[in-house]
């Protein structure tokens, strides 16, 4: 393997490792826990995908560098760009309207629950099984 093939590995599980402790563990959980209120659980909310979402940020343009440098395979690739595509659509489509959504709870409007939750909450699935296939295939090519 590769030092850059060895690389994608690695940063793909660590982002898959944190979007799925982030995104399906803590998101969901944190408004479980007592004393929590909705705008504690929102502004919590809002610094984790933050800084969550710059991580993702970093590691997708680190990721396409190996994959530049040393191009896994069509599906591997393949795979990487959907994972890469959910992030892209998240921070530029979801991301500002959540943003904005909160924004409003915080201020104390109320107003119809926002659907963007669930186009995030589809995109970090996606993303999800574009990340373990494109992890597990590099490590396939790997075994060969």
């Amino acid at each position: 393997m590769t030092t850059a093939r060895a690389f994608i590995t690695a940063a793909v599980f660590l982002w898959l490792g944190m979007v799925l402790a982030i995104s399906f563990i803590e998101a969901p959980l944190k408004f479980r826990a007592p004393n929590v209120t909705l705008a504690i659980g929102l502004g919590i909310g809002r610094l984790v995908f933050r800084a969550l979402n710059g991580v993702e940020s970093l590691l997708a343009i680190l990721v396409l560098a190996a994959v530049w440098a040393d191009p896994p395979g069509v599906a591997t690739t393949a795979a990487l760009a959907v994972a890469i595509g959910a992030l892209v659509l998240q921070l530029v489509f979801v991301r500002p309207r959540l943003t904005r959504r909160s924004d409003a709870v915080l201020a104390g409007h109320e107003g119809p629950r926002s659907r963007s939750h669930y186009a995030y909450v589809a995109l970090e699935a996606l993303k999800a099984i574009a990340l373990l296939s494109g992890g597990v295939l590099v490590l396939d090519s790997a075994m060969r």
